[in-house]
């Protein structure tokens, strides 16, 4: 009696199957010349080097946030002529900066240097406890007005978002936080002046008391 061949998977079987996998895995990537989003194997990924020059990474294992662009002429041509490139490092180191201040300010709080809340920002200031006042950049002009930061240089930051202030403090938003002398506090001064600067935000400061 005839043995029964084990039916071969055709096309359609493997497309459905492989697709499925590559989604698994994470091996999709969105080009950004055409927005599309498509299998690692149809793109090639670019990094920053050290030098700051964009390189290709064409094994796929240089360190840092990868760039991906389709393997054509026509989309790499898109992604150099529209400085595609530039505006994805920009917005890759600007995510790791914010990244870094948003932790800094987080190791100070645990460390009992940075505190949160209109009240105790408003007693840290008065008891001149507070060496930096923060404020969220999308809170409410009025209440901002309301505390002044510390007489001096390098006293205010107010390039984050009051959701990333909150990422810092474990809650949801936070519009005034404030630091104290010593410890991380010239670290966070120093990034977030970084970190202003990558956001176009260098002219900001202080609001004016009324």
């Amino acid at each position: 009696m005839p043995t029964r061949k084990a039916r071969r998977p055709d096309r359609t079987d493997m497309g459905r199957g492989g697709a499925q996998k590559d989604r698994e895995a994470g091996s999709e990537r969105k080009c950004i010349a055409t927005g599309e989003v498509q299998p690692k194997t149809g793109l090639i990924r670019f990094v920053v080097g050290p030098d700051g020059v964009i390189v290709p990474d064409l094994a796929e294992k240089l360190p840092g946030r990868g760039m991906w662009v389709a393997a054509t002429r026509e989309a790499v041509a898109k992604a150099t002529n529209k400085r595609l490139f530039a505006r994805a490092a920009r917005q890759s180191l600007e995510a790791l900066m914010l990244k870094r201040v948003t932790d800094l300010i987080s190791l100070a709080r645990k460390a009992g240097r940075a505190m949160a809340g209109y009240e105790k920002v408003k007693g840290a200031l008065l008891a001149e406890e507070a060496q930096v006042l923060i404020q969220a950049s999308d809170g409410s002009e009025r209440g901002k007005t309301k505390l002044r930061a510390p007489d001096g240089e390098n006293t205010f930051i107010g390039c984050l978002t009051s959701q990333e202030l909150g990422l810092s403090f474990g809650r949801d938003h936070v519009i005034h936080a404030a630091l104290a002398a010593g410890g991380l506090t010239k670290r966070v001064v120093e990034d977030a002046a970084r970190l202003s600067g990558l956001r176009g935000m260098n002219g900001e400061n202080a609001p004016e008391r009324t």
